[in-house]
């Protein structure tokens, strides 16, 4: 018996309470079969285990279910890539800002270096268009091959799309005729191969993209306890049904303090992040989780949970997974839509303040400071801000009021 067939005991995750008939056929809303992640690949060269694979997308291709995310210590990047591509891992995820904008130099060394490995792997790259919008990508992107050192990206994403970055009226970009038409120019020249935008605003943003249904990706945050049948939910449906590719970020940062091992993953050889993940990996409609990378023990970790992902985590161990993690109360935003209503109500940069606080108490990461302080005066301003409505409104109990106290201890 196929195992993600058997919905009396496995969970659907992502379709809703209407979709679990679709899952027990083969199917999701939309007529379109469950994308199966195929087995893990060999490299004849040199006996590689590669990861396993999804489609990205309806007309994307096949990519690792694991990416190498970026925004590394500089110290670290070079040794840390390396590893990641000797362990079998063929995306790679990076932008313009990270390392201090010099990321990309590493990754073109990395190529000049080993100049056959580019065609091996899928590389993705990110940018800030704050001044024109959509159409600034135009010239932007050969900045972007420059610096990377190759004559193409993968997929080519607007970097952190919110109305915080780009104003509210960004909302519509992922169904606005300019997009559409930068998307296509871009992929006409052959510069770019996919075209989509990470997105840091609420569900209306992926929704937007849905209808548009030009996009070949997007970049979401989440996490595998939001609310079935909400807004977040319905709009992963409605990309995924658009033949959209949908990539999961930030899905371990709420987890900082969980506790390692449970006993109810013990038995089946997973510590809790590797439940986290598996648990994403459950949700059908993703195709790939990038995964921040801050060392090998880390890639180690996430690369063993890829290659042991064999069905869905039945709903009794995600249940398990969500009281432990809101037992741990992080400081950062898990991504679930219980504040997204407040997010248009206010300048304060809440949800970039909260992951800035998190990176440097989890992390010790030093670039913290200098990501907070790279946001607008406003946008650090949180004295219009109703912080404790922010607080009360949110599940996962996240003390705004506090975190922006300590984020003004910390780096202002």
């Amino acid at each position: 018996m196929n195992p993600d067939n058997h919905v009396s005991r496995r969970i659907a995750l992502g379709i809703g309470v209407a979709g679990v008939g679709a899952l027990a056929t083969g199917t999701v809303r939309g007529g379109e079969p469950i994308r199966q992640e195929t087995p893990p690949g060999k490299n004849p060269a040199n006996e590689v285990k590669l990861l396993p694979t999804r489609k990205l997308g309806r007309n994307g291709p096949m990519v690792p279910m694991l990416a190498m995310g970026g925004d590394m210590e500089a110290t670290n990047a070079p040794g840390l890539i390396n590893r990641a591509w000797a362990s079998g891992m063929r995306y790679y995820d990076t932008a313009q800002k990270y390392g201090h904008e010099n990321e990309e130099a590493i990754y073109r060394r990395w190529f000049a270096a080993h100049p056959e490995r580019r065609k091996d792997i899928f590389l993705v790259s990110k940018d800030y268009p704050k001044k024109k919008g959509p159409e600034e990508l135009l010239t932007m992107i050969d900045t972007r091959l420059e610096a990377l050192g190759t004559d193409y990206i993968d997929l080519y994403f607007i970097h952190q799309l919110c109305p915080e970055v780009y104003g509210a009226e960004s909302v519509n970009w992922g169904k606005s005729d300019v997009f559409r038409k930068v998307a296509e120019t871009l992929k006409a020249s052959g510069k770019v191969k996919m075209v989509g935008f990470s997105c840091h605003g609420g569900p209306e943003y992926i929704q937007a993209a849905a209808d548009g249904g030009f996009l070949d990706a997007l970049m979401v945050q989440y996490t595998p306890f939001y609310e079935r049948g909400g807004a977040f939910d319905r709009a992963l449906t409605a990309c995924h049904e658009k033949g959209i590719g949908l990539i999961a970020m930030k899905t371990l940062r709420h987890a900082g303090n969980v506790p390692k091992r449970l006993p109810e993953f013990e038995k089946l050889g997973l510590t809790t992040h590797q439940a986290l993940l598996q648990a994403v990996w459950s949700d059908p409609r993703i195709s790939a989780i990038c995964n921040s990378v801050r060392n090998f023990d880390q890639m180690k970790s996430s690369i063993a949970s890829a290659h042991g992902y064999k069905a869905p985590l039945e709903v009794s161990l995600v249940n398990r997974l969500k009281d432990a993690v809101l037992a741990s109360r992080r400081t950062m935003c898990p991504g679930c839509p219980s504040c997204d209503a407040k997010v248009a109500s206010t300048g304060f940069a809440f949800r970039d303040v909260a992951r800035y606080v998190t990176y440097f108490e989890q992390d010790n990461y030093g670039q913290s400071r200098d990501l907070y302080l790279a946001l607008s005066e406003s946008a650090r301003d949180s004295s219009q801000a109703d912080l404790k409505a922010l607080h009360e409104a949110c599940a996962f109990g996240i003390n705004y009021p506090e975190i922006a106290a300590r984020a003004e201890r910390y780096f202002a």
